[in-house]
């Protein structure tokens, strides 16, 4: 891990030496793409061919620092072609024309002049690596030349390396400086993001007819109208139409290899509609296809918009290369066979920069202050109307104390009133008592939702009841509850507008019609998470640490008596970790941020079985075990997400056409394939994902099979956790997955003898409240299983709210004793499964939320310092993990590591020889 952040650190060093080059060493022609030019920082960049190299400064007193600036010495070499060299295949691109000056000298035993040539290696995978002369000049000693040159590249090599040789064995070389600059005033520019404002796609308008444009499959033909001349381009003269399409993916295209940079943001823009085959809308997507050098092929989803036959559609999405491709292709598709796709442009490029979020300022939030009008029904139903044509009366007899939720977030609190809205007459199950709120909500505020609810006689089974919001006609979900007896039933639930609505709307829906529905004491409050954060403070000190002892020996008294003792824990044992996938580690930025901030990984897609067995017998690895790989190399444990999955829209097609008896093979091959090939080596498994909400399996072959596949597992590798896994356990809004149904399935799966290991909550939640959170979790933890957070993400466009919303997260998972674990939903901008849920954008900033989680990692580190006392001890209370200490006798200084153990609250003891 030394050597990893050490390489990391450089390259981080790189981006500030480029930046400089960029304003330092430009010219007319363009940037100069060689990184550290001139030597200022050192031979950074910059790496002797098989021979040694240092930098003079301009003070030195070396033979030529007379030149007034830095240079670099390329000495002890054997051979003519050893020299200097720097590795520049992300800077160049195909079909540019670049320049190259350099100055350079020559210093030893020599008489008359040497060559000192500029050369270009060239490397690609399963061919001979290239060599081309770029240039050569004649140098003698003391005196610098000029040597200059050009190249240009007719493909793009997996790596491009530029270095100076020349001279004859015993004579170093010396080089003043290095500029290469692309010569083609239109042509790609290099280095600096901002400098993004070329079109990445050629001819984007279709001004030159389909020049760069071809069908994907199809054919492609040019238009200035459509439909009787219904159709006619947006903006410019003509548009472009994809038709005879046969399959969905058919459609236009560009080959745009060269005109991308891995690791910087694109966006593509496009105009398009449809035409044809009697569909009047479908989804239209913009896709990239990139392949590796190895032939590694991946697609990429840019963006995809609803796109009618009335009308052009903008689409609009960003993307992102981690590595280096050999072959780009954009291109759209989408529509059913048979419908043309129309283009008016299609434009792609560099992506401006967003700048950081600031605070939203809420003036007054009133924190645990109802908006609820009436809410104690003292004035009758004043305040509410009925949605819908049913009847609402006041009764008598609801609870008289807060849903335990809500106390928990408002403390004490004065009692309801026992009395509660009923509703009667219901004829559709939408209908229920409503009132409007808009003008009381405050924008990015998160709000709590609490009610008691009830249902009358003449329900056929439990009944959902759920508190809406109608949000400009749009549905938001504010809790539900599963209501099948004759008892109150908490509601508990929260949500947060961001952008500003016309009219908000509450309701209460959800039972069948003919049901008779009863809410008393609904709350809706902005919540105070300061004062929670308090709270989890406090109950973090209580169950993340523990009381140290440490024990010194070795010394006399006298000399060990009053020595300096200073503490510093390098690392938290607690696993915080982070979903990954394969083309992430591509990216070295990406990878650099994993392993410095992270000790735990799962992989998004890639052992999953549609990924390791797309089409039967047809088996994928090859992706898994790289990232095995990477994993292992940096001591970072993974767990495996997932054998299968219940859910039926994530079956193969393969699978679903099976037999019984085939399916059961397929299976059991399965789970042995994979569990044989990763033995020992994934600490968890998520067994079947999200059985809350599927049933293929159970469907096909019968109810015994989940537990069966705990116990397949448990056979095949005794050594790993096996986990539950599902959704919206936490949050209160699906009563398909609350923590009773939760706690309902697992202890089925124990009767049945399935050794379940864990439970696994993904954590996929918008605007967190932690009671909320928290009830789930002491629901859960009665089984007294390990929870971990398996998939956690929260999001907000403003990153400050988001950084809020993550923050309430980890706190209450880290303060409450029944959760072991705490994985992310990834982190990277572009490789999030939502929107607007990212820690680091998409170049590499880390945004507020990021910064916000770094922060916390930082808080839950325990530092002391302090003197041993007359017993030879001192002692402090610090977090579970490993802490190195120095110890400043009178003789000398010691450093010794040790660790902190997760044990139960006597202290722990560390004995420390000196």
């Amino acid at each position: 891990m030394e050597n990893q952040t050490i390489e990391n650190a450089n390259a981080a060093d790189d981006n500030k030496i480029v930046n400089q080059d960029m304003v330092n060493s430009s010219s007319s022609l363009g940037t100069n793409i060689i990184v550290n030019h001139d030597f200022c920082g050192g031979l950074h960049s910059w790496h002797p061919n098989c021979c040694e190299g240092y930098v003079v400064s301009a003070d030195s007193g070396h033979p030529q620092a007379n030149s007034g600036g830095n240079y670099a010495v390329v000495t002890n070499r054997k051979e003519c072609w050893q020299g200097l060299e720097q590795d520049i295949t992300g800077r160049v691109s195909p079909g540019s024309t670049y320049l190259v000056s350099a100055s350079v000298g020559v210093s030893g035993p020599l008489v008359g002049c040497v060559d000192v040539l500029a050369t270009l290696k060239m490397e690609c995978q399963g061919s001979e690596t290239k060599y081309s002369l770029v240039g050569r000049s004649s140098v003698s000693n003391g005196k610098w030349e000029k040597l200059e040159g050009k190249f240009s590249l007719s493909t793009m090599p997996d790596k491009v390396v530029f270095y100076l040789e020349g001279p004859s064995p015993g004579i170093d070389l010396l080089i003043q400086s290095v500029v290469i600059s692309c010569s083609n005033p239109k042509g790609r520019r290099h280095g600096n993001a901002s400098d993004g404002d070329e079109d990445i796609v050629l001819n984007p308008k279709f001004e030159d007819g389909l020049t760069n444009w071809t069908g994907r499959g199809c054919k492609v033909v040019l238009h200035n109208s459509m439909g009787d001349g219904k159709i006619v381009p947006q903006s410019g003269k003509v548009f472009a139409a994809a038709t005879e399409r046969t399959q969905s993916w058919n459609g236009i295209q560009q080959d745009i290899t060269g005109r991308v940079q891995r690791k910087l943001a694109y966006e593509a823009t496009a105009v398009v509609r449809i035409f044809g085959n009697n569909v009047t809308s479908s989804d239209v997507r913009a896709t990239l296809w990139v392949q590796s050098p190895n032939g590694r092929e991946q697609y990429i989803g840019i963006s995809n918009v609803q796109a009618t036959d009335k009308d052009w559609a903008q689409l609009k999405g960003k993307f992102l290369l981690n590595g280096s491709p050999s072959k780009v292709v954009v291109y759209l598709e989408g529509p059913p066979a048979g419908t043309d796709i129309l283009v008016n442009s299609f434009v792609v490029k560099h992506a401006q920069k967003v700048p950081p979020s600031s605070p939203p300022d809420i003036e007054n939030p009133a924190f645990g202050v109802n908006i609820i009008e009436n809410s104690n029904l003292s004035n009758g139903t004043n305040g509410w109307f009925p949605l819908g044509n049913c009847t609402l009366s006041v009764g008598t007899g609801s609870p008289h104390i807060l849903p335990p939720m809500a106390r928990d977030s408002l403390g004490a609190h004065e009692p309801l009133s026992g009395r509660f809205i009923l509703v009667t007459k219901r004829t559709q199950t939408w209908m229920g008592p409503a009132q409007m709120i808009g003008d009381k909500l405050k924008l990015f505020l998160t709000y709590q939702v609490s009610a008691w609810v009830r249902i009358g006689a003449g329900a056929t089974g439990p009944q959902n009841v759920n508190v809406a919001l109608g949000v400009d006609n749009q549905w938001v979900n504010g809790g539900q509850a599963e209501v099948g007896d004759n008892r109150w039933h908490e509601i508990g639930g929260s949500f947060r507008i961001e952008k500003q609505p016309s009219k908000v709307m509450v309701y209460i829906q959800g039972p069948a019609s003919g049901v008779d529905l009863m809410v008393a004491g609904l709350q809706i409050f902005p919540v105070d998470r300061q004062a929670r954060f308090r709270y989890l403070k406090r109950q973090t000190e209580k169950i993340r640490k523990r009381d140290v002892v440490l024990k010194f020996s070795g010394l006399d008294w006298s000399s060990a008596y009053g020595s300096f003792v200073k503490i510093k824990q390098s690392q938290n044992s607690f696993p915080f970790g982070t979903c990954i996938s394969r083309t992430n580690i591509d990216n070295e930025d990406f990878v650099d941020f994993f392993v410095k901030n992270f000790n735990w990984s799962v992989f998004g897609n890639e052992l999953k079985w549609y990924w390791t067995e797309p089409q039967k017998g047809n088996f994928n690895y090859k992706d898994a075990d790289e990232m095995v790989d990477l994993c292992k190399s940096h001591n970072i444990d993974m767990r495996g997400h997932c054998i299968y999955w219940e859910v039926v829209d994530t079956v193969q097609q393969w699978i679903r056409s099976l037999s019984q008896n085939d399916l059961a093979t397929a299976v059991q091959s399965r789970v042995t394939d994979l569990l044989t090939r990763y033995k020992g080596k994934f600490r968890h498994y998520d067994v079947n994902n999200e059985m809350l909400h599927g049933s293929f399996y159970q469907d096909k072959l019968g109810k015994d099979i989940r537990a069966n596949m705990f116990k397949m597992a448990n056979q095949l590798d005794p050594s790993a956790l096996l986990f539950v896994n599902d959704y919206h356990v936490e949050d209160g809004c699906d009563t398909r997955s609350a923590p009773e149904k939760y706690i309902e399935q697992i202890l089925d799966f124990q009767l049945q003898g399935a050794p379940v290991g864990g439970i696994g909550i993904q954590g996929h939640i918008d605007s967190p409240v932690g009671p909320i959170v928290c009830s789930a979790l002491d629901k859960l933890g009665i089984l007294g299983l390990p929870i971990w957070f398996t998939e956690l993400d929260v999001s907000s466009s403003n990153e400050c709210v988001r950084a809020d919303d993550l923050e309430v997260m980890l706190r209450e998972a880290f303060a409450n004793p029944s959760v072991e674990g705490i994985v992310l939903w990834g982190f990277w901008e572009l490789f999030m499964s939502r929107e607007n849920s990212h820690l680091v954008n998409a170049e590499g900033d880390i945004n507020e939320a990021g910064k916000r989680y770094l922060e916390l990692k930082q808080e839950w580190l325990s530092h002391a310092h302090g003197h041993i006392d007359e017993q030879g001890q001192f002692t402090f209370r610090g977090f579970h993990g490993t802490y190195s200490i120095e110890i400043a006798t009178i003789s000398k200084k010691v450093l010794k590591t040790f660790v902190v153990d997760k044990g139960d609250d006597s202290p722990f003891e560390v004995s420390i020889a000196l």
